[in-house]
């Protein structure tokens, strides 16, 4: 957990597979921040959505890589933390489904998974 300011932040990470695109990143970000009980803690400053250059295990950017990462800030993070990881798997399925019925192809594989605060 990394404090600052008084805040605890709690990260998950969100890596879309090799077969992920550049719109891919942005509309499952966009979907996310729509997601209701997300965006109730958007507006209250409990949740932050980012995108961030995926690394690889030296630390140098791989390509175009993109990972969302989505921290959880504030006194009340790791209460509420587990209860977000599973919300975000949730959207993260139900973004997959809905991608699947829009568009052609089979959506990118996609990882979710809580990070250390330096792994962000």
């Amino acid at each position: 957990m990394a404090e600052g300011d008084g805040m605890v932040t709690r990260g998950i990470r969100i890596r879309l597979g090799q077969a992920a695109r550049e719109s891919d990143i942005g509309a499952l970000h966009k979907w996310l921040e729509r997601e209701k009980p997300l965006a109730e803690l958007i507006r209250t400053d409990q949740l932050r959505i980012d995108e961030r250059s995926r690394t690889d295990e030296a630390g140098a950017p791989m390509g175009i890589g993109m990972d969302i990462v989505v921290a959880v800030t504030g006194g009340a993070a790791g209460a509420i933390f587990q209860g977000v990881v599973d919300q975000v798997r949730r959207s993260v399925d139900a973004w997959r489904a809905n991608r699947r019925q829009v568009e052609d192809g089979e959506p990118p594989e996609a990882d979710v998974e809580p990070v250390r605060p330096d792994d962000r």
